[in-house]
């Protein structure tokens, strides 16, 4: 029974789950903290922030308002998963120089600091000024967050910068706290980037199938935005076209590139009771499929889900990190707080020579590069894999991967370079050379857009073949079969085996022996 009631309980909580994505996170701690605001919501029973993913996955009931209340310290934008009304607002990404300006501006300003400090004196009111400048300016997301944090009795290293950087203007120190300024502005922006760049390649993911489709409805065909296409729709799918949902084909016939969902290299032939997959390229023929899969449960769909939970996934030594600056922050603020205190009270030392050393303790001793470098460059690799089509499905993997010696693969006995290239011609007609073979093929093949005439035309200009002089008549293709065309008065057809039903026993054979090396057939007729 208490099984029972724990299945309807876990059943329960899946059904209150929304899943948002979420615009402006700039650091992990600030992930973290938007997570504890969301909990904290009336009526929300758990949150969990994706930061790789920039979403956050919430149980129970909360407004986009309370939401975005809930992360206004940093101004987050929320957007539910599948909802694509707000997405038309979005502008053009700027550059980086562009959007990190103020660390353009706060750089510039630390210059001419340390350039008046060198004609002027450290005491002058305008160099004093420009280093004024350059701290606010660059410090200024900076302290708006460490002073809160400090009023909350919440330490983390945005505190210990702030903390030190108002004590390096106390004791006079204006060099150091610019610069200790700017370049935790710089490590800031860096992270932000690298973010970025990670989730932008989720994003060409996303790209991957189109946003509209051709749907069959009350006998007219229109233009339908993937969200409405329901289950047993019928979808038309034109020569060239993306497919943009998962489906079985009812009738037509083409070859589908589904390089993109599959890795395989070569287009696969489609026809009737077919599956095809959203994101994958129609590549030849006309074809009317029907819809076997909401756009949320597409096969591409499902590819990034698992990206997006790999980059939420925890690698041990980033756990690890997270769990040692925790303890570590508070640790070392005590540490630096004794180095001011003791020497002066109990040894008679000097106050501003041991504030200094204390201040100097903060910022050296402070954990940002372990805490941001960890999680970023797990998220940035995992990230990168996927836009190469390598799903890595979490950080430890990942780190499992430096430790390997050796990798066996298994892809139907062969790899691939998405490439094809021609390997063999073989000649059945006695008389007939390779070289006059070759050619042909390669004036019929010119005039071919598919991706297995591009290999015959590389080996035709490798073997120097003159096919552009040969001029090609009634050239046709024939959808999943192959093409015809004559030439001199000859008629001639190149496909694979489904165009020649008459052939001999023995030259089935030798395709079936190809096929078996993961070689793709073409035969040659001359009529």
């Amino acid at each position: 029974m208490e099984e029972r009631c724990g299945l309807v309980s876990k059943a329960v909580h899946e059904a209150e789950k929304k899943v948002y994505r979420v615009e402006g996170f700039t650091c992990v701690n600030c992930a973290g903290k938007f997570e504890r605001n969301v909990k904290e919501l009336e009526g929300v029973h758990d949150a969990k922030v994706n930061f790789g993913a920039a979403k956050i996955s919430v149980y129970g009931e909360a407004t986009l308002e309370q939401l975005e209340k809930a992360g206004a310290f940093e101004q987050l934008r929320l957007t539910p998963e599948h909802d694509r009304s707000r997405e038309v607002e979005r502008t053009t990404p700027l550059s980086f120089i562009k959007k990190h300006i103020h660390v353009v501006i706060s750089a510039l300003f630390l210059v001419l600091g340390i350039i008046g400090q060198s004609m002027l004196g450290e005491g002058n009111g305008a160099v004093i000024g420009a280093f004024l400048v350059s701290i606010v300016v660059g410090g200024f997301s900076l302290f708006k967050v460490g002073l809160a944090n400090l009023l909350r009795a919440q330490f983390d290293m945005k505190t210990l910068m702030t903390i030190a950087v108002i004590g390096a203007a106390i004791i006079g120190e204006w060099t150091e706290g610019a610069i200790v300024v700017i370049l935790f502005a710089i490590s800031e922006a860096l992270e932000r980037f690298s973010m970025d760049q990670a989730r932008q390649s989720i994003r060409s993911l996303m790209d991957i199938a189109p946003k509209e489709a051709l749907i069959q409805r009350n006998g007219e065909t229109v233009l339908v935005p993937v969200d409405d296409i329901q289950i047993g729709d019928r979808m038309i799918v034109r020569p060239g076209q993306k497919i943009a949902m998962d489906g079985t084909v009812m009738s037509g016939r083409s070859s589908v590139n589904q390089a993109a969902i599959t890795g395989e290299s070569v287009p696969v032939e489609k026809h009737e009771t077919d599956e095809v997959f959203a994101g994958t390229l129609n590549e030849e023929g006309l074809l009317e499929v029907e819809v076997t899969k909401r756009v949320e449960d597409t096969t591409l769909s499902k590819i990034i889900h698992l990206v997006e939970e790999a980059q939420a996934e925890r690698a041990p030594s980033q756990a690890f990190i997270d769990k040692f600056a925790k303890y570590y922050t508070p640790a070392i603020m005590l540490v630096a707080l004794l180095i001011a205190l003791i020497p002066p009270l109990f040894f008679q030392a000097d106050w501003g020579t041991w504030i200094y050393q204390g201040l100097a303790v903060l910022v050296v001793g402070c954990p940002c590069a372990l805490v941001i470098s960890t999680p970023v460059a797990i998220v940035t690799a995992i990230g990168n894999a996927a836009r190469n089509g390598v799903l890595i499905k979490g950080g430890v993997y990942l780190e499992e991967l430096g430790g390997l010696k050796a990798i066996a693969f298994d892809k139907t006995g062969t790899l691939t370079k998405g490439s094809p290239q021609v390997t063999d011609i073989i000649t059945c007609a006695a008389g007939y050379t390779t070289q006059e073979a070759l050619t042909v093929i390669a004036a019929l093949e010119s005039r071919s857009a598919h991706p297995l005439a591009s290999a015959v035309i590389r080996k035709a200009e490798e073997e120097q073949v003159r096919y552009h002089e040969i001029e090609v008549n009634d050239f046709l293709s024939l959808t999943g079969k192959g093409i015809k065309g004559s030439i001199d008065g000859v008629q001639y057809q190149i496909g694979n085996l489904l165009l020649f039903p008459q052939v001999s026993a023995e030259i089935k054979e030798e395709v079936l022996r190809l096929q078996r090396q993961g070689k793709t057939d073409a035969l040659r007729n001359r009529g």
